[in-house]
């Protein structure tokens, strides 16, 4: 019994991985591109967030600014 259970497994994963849609390596790229992008951006933005609260925090403890 189990052996028909591990085989009808098997060829339900058979039948479902043919169904993927895999990008091109176009979007596959663009995708990559675009990712590279947002890390900057988002690195930049917290780069200078953390700066204006390191200012402030400095401010209110008075270690002077």
């Amino acid at each position: 019994m189990a052996k028909k259970g591990a085989v009808e497994f098997v060829n339900q994963v058979k039948s479902e991985t043919r169904k993927i849609t895999w990008p091109t390596r176009q979007e596959t790229t663009v995708s990559l591109i675009a990712v590279f992008i947002m890390v900057f951006v988002s690195s930049i933005f917290l780069y200078f967030a953390d700066q204006v609260i390191a200012y402030a925090v400095r401010l209110i403890m008075g270690f002077g600014g």
